[in-house]
């Protein structure tokens, strides 16, 4: 028993350090924010349901924050723990002063692009492609796998045209 704890501990050291220092270029395209706009919400995924033939999202709204930004607005809000670090801790920021849910119904053919997830059910399978596009169905499928990792503490960046979410991009987290 003693050896199988050990040998889970280090798998999941494994896949954190994995994960922690991972850097913003992948193998073949770069990191690149998502650029605030209008029609984009950046939130928190609390539900994925199916009702009546339609797929809606239950998500919190958040503020998110990065680079200069991140830095600026973490000062604002913790200026002892700003000084300390230097900024913001791994260039991000996020606020969330309201919870509130929001529901947005998702297009059928809504576009999703994935940064991380569990490709094969592994630890080998947890690899950074930038931007991966995966269809609607795929997604789903890995919103409801949490064996290595929930992916519902990732925050998403939500684009909604005509009351609908027809684009849903996966927010890298360091």
């Amino acid at each position: 028993m003693r050896k199988i704890t050990l040998l889970a501990t280090l798998m999941i050291v494994a896949l954190l350090s994995f994960i922690t220092s991972a850097s913003a270029v992948g193998t073949d395209k770069e990191y690149t924010p998502v650029p605030p706009s209008e029609d984009t919400v950046t939130a928190l995924i609390s539900t994925i349901q199916q009702d009546n033939g339609h797929l809606s999202i239950q998500a919190d709204p958040i503020d998110w924050y990065e680079g200069a930004a991140a830095d600026q607005k973490f000062a604002e809000r913790d200026k002892d723990a700003a000084e300390e670090l230097g900024g913001a801790p791994d260039g991000y920021y996020i606020v969330n002063d309201d919870k509130t849910l929001q529901t947005y119904e998702i297009a059928p053919d809504a576009t999703v692009l994935m940064q991380l997830y569990d490709h094969d059910g592994t630890y080998e399978g947890m690899e950074i492609k930038w931007n991966e596009a995966v269809s609607l169905d795929k997604y789903l499928a890995i919103m409801n796998n949490d064996k290595l990792m929930d992916m519902r503490s990732f925050p998403y960046h939500l684009t909604i045209q005509d009351g609908k979410v027809v684009k849903i991009v996966q927010q890298y987290i360091p």
